[in-house]
């Protein structure tokens, strides 16, 4: 059996490096940051033209009518080039909620604990809730990522218990759309731990230290190659995960591409050094999407006890 990517699947990976590449550089990142401006309106209108929010629904809805297996790749490539706002949420709501195939809604969801939720200000929807609910906003690590925590239902007379509130609505989307939020979210993961790998490696050949690049000490060289070794173990679960659909095989990927994105971007500070903890370096950025992304939809935790219930459940530990 051949898991390598088709000749589609790569044409389709390429167009939407270069679809970001044109609308969300380096620049726009930092412009994006600048200005506090998590989610662009005008770049998830073009999402949507692309196929981005609608790639998985059938041809007979207005959708692309492709699988998870492609949309894992189209997702690698958004994390790649940290592209902000609820990417997962409003591709699940896709065919769901109105506008969102089309990206002409923003559509968030109940996918972290506490009560969070990531980008509501911005949002018409929230997946599986009717109306948006109030919250107030609190500190996020990541300046794209802003969040609020929900306070009460959406016209509510009082305030209620807003985390009993979030988890009530999480419990409900079903276990496949919280495994599909899982394995995209990993996806994502995956493409900002390769990113890491680039920017680590390429400052390795230019920083010079003691007359040479940085990149031929052995300290520097270990450090880039077992960034490259996360990466690619993750990127390989994610790939296996999208073919099977197994819950615990996207428990797993999940698991891996979280470890991957978050020490691949600490390793990539340390490569860097001093520069690396500067506002001007992007590193932090990735560390810090990452840290949030290992919170949604599946934490390490969440996803530990779903392993180990299958090995428990399994008749070779019976």
């Amino acid at each position: 059996m051949d898991f390598q990517p088709t000749e589609d699947q790569r044409d389709l990976r390429a167009a939407v490096r270069d679809l970001l590449e044109g609308r969300y550089g380096r620049e726009a990142l930092r412009a994006s940051v600048d200005s506090g401006t998590a989610v662009d309106r005008g770049l998830w209108r073009e999402l949507g033209a692309a196929g981005f929010f609608a790639l998985r629904l059938p041809e007979s809805e207005g959708g692309v009518g492709l699988g998870l297996p492609e949309a894992v790749l189209v997702f690698e490539e958004a994390g790649r080039a940290l592209v902000p706002g609820p990417l997962v949420a409003t591709h699940l709501a896709a065919g769901v909620v109105p506008g969102a195939a089309a990206g002409t809604a923003v559509v968030t969801a109940f996918d972290l604990g506490g009560g969070l939720v990531a980008h509501l200000g911005e949002a018409d929807a929230v997946l599986g809730a009717d109306g948006l609910p109030d919250g107030e906003p609190v500190r996020a690590a990541d300046p794209l990522t802003p969040l609020h925590r929900v306070r009460r239902r959406a016209g509510a007379a009082a305030p209620g218990d807003g985390s009993a509130y979030g988890s009530a609505h999480r419990s409900a989307y079903g276990s496949t759309c919280v495994s599909e939020g899982a394995l995209l979210t990993a996806a994502l993961q995956v493409g900002s731990a390769l990113r890491t790998v680039e920017l680590a490696v390429r400052y390795a050949g230019e920083r010079e230290q003691f007359g040479q690049p940085i990149g031929a000490f052995q300290a520097v060289k270990h450090l880039c190659a077992q960034m490259l070794v996360r990466a690619e173990v993750a990127r390989t679960a994610v790939y296996a995960a999208a073919v099977t659909g197994e819950p615990g095989e996207v428990a797993a990927a999940k698991l891996l591409a979280d470890e991957a994105a978050v020490l691949g971007a600490r390793d990539c500070l340390q490569v860097y050094g001093g520069m690396g903890f500067t506002w001007e370096a992007d590193v932090h950025l990735h560390l810090k999407r990452a840290w949030v992304r290992a919170e949604q939809w599946r934490t390490a935790a969440e996803a530990e006890e779903l392993l180990a219930a299958e090995l428990l459940d399994s008749p070779d530990t019976r």
